[in-house]
């Protein structure tokens, strides 16, 4: 039972789609070094890096696929994500695990025992791509923070936990806020979580490879600690692809969960940005020649 919920979990749910046009092409890919190569002597991380117009410095949000990688589906929807972030004021950084790895999807997926060290590596590039981005002079280094996508999402959560920075992030800095989509919420051993990030958690009701009610039943503390569930919505609902089986369960977009959830996102993205940048938000809207950010 517990092989098949961690593979039903992490699994990303792509397959053999058709290719998808770009949501919104990368200003600039980057790389750096991951800091927990795994299964090599060194590994170049790659990532998409996107960038409002203006100098900043701005927050900034990481973006993080499911297990299947930057396959096509995915790689569109974190496009998306990525557009709707720059258009209100974030930087961006997507970010590939796996391609630098010479992993596969579908064969990583396969596997529960690789699925299982996946969780650990990825946290370690989660906050190796926050150490990058606070480098940058365009980045208010105060406010980053990070979204996954189900792999990516129980990353995510791993991340927002108490203990993540110390176990994972040489500096001890926490992510600004956390947002995990349809993530596997048995990543939490405890049900009552301590956290060092605040967290919000996207599930859906219909989704059959994991348990929207293990996600309500947790509680947390630390940090604001929020679920939304939708009730009618299936794994990968962010996803734009039509509601299909793949391996036995339900998949597929569902529009209004989409755009309920980065909606979501952002507002509690903003909710939990410093003070000198929630200032400076204001002033700037408050400028009739200024880009409406929200």
């Amino acid at each position: 039972m517990f092989v098949r919920s961690l593979f039903a979990a992490l699994i990303c749910t792509v397959g053999l789609w058709s290719m998808y046009a770009t949501a919104g092409a990368a200003q600039e890919i980057v790389k750096f070094e991951a800091t927990d190569p795994y299964a090599s002597d060194k590994v170049l991380l790659k990532a998409e890096l996107f960038k409002p117009d203006g100098a900043g410095p701005f927050p900034a949000v990481i973006l993080m696929h499911g297990c299947g990688g930057w396959q096509p589906a995915v790689r569109y929807s974190l496009h998306t994500h990525a557009d709707y972030l720059v258009r209100h004021g974030y930087v961006v950084l997507s970010l590939d695990s796996f391609g630098p790895r010479g992993y596969s999807g579908d064969g990583l997926c396969a596997s529960d025992s690789r699925l299982r060290d996946a969780i650990d590596y990825r946290t370690h590039d989660a906050f190796d791509a926050l150490r990058y981005l606070q480098a940058l002079n365009f980045v208010n280094a105060a406010d980053i923070f990070l979204m996954g996508q189900s792999n990516g999402g129980s990353v995510a959560m791993r991340a927002a936990e108490a203990t993540g920075p110390t176990d994972y992030n040489k500096s001890h800095t926490a992510f600004r806020a956390v947002v995990a989509y349809y993530p596997w919420c048995g990543i939490f051993v405890d049900s009552h979580q301590a956290l060092a990030s605040p967290l919000m958690v996207f599930a859906g009701g219909k989704d059959d490879w994991v348990s929207a009610r293990e996600c309500s039943n947790l509680k947390a503390e630390g940090a604001d600690f929020q679920v939304v569930v939708y009730p009618e919505a299936a794994h990968s609902f962010d996803l734009d692809i039509i509601p299909q089986r793949y391996l036995g369960h339900l998949i597929g977009n569902d529009a209004q969960a989409a755009e309920n959830s980065e909606k979501r996102m952002l507002t509690f993205f903003d909710d939990h940005l410093t003070a000198d940048i929630k200032r400076e938000r204001l002033m700037a809207a408050k400028t009739p020649e200024a880009t409406e950010v929200r």
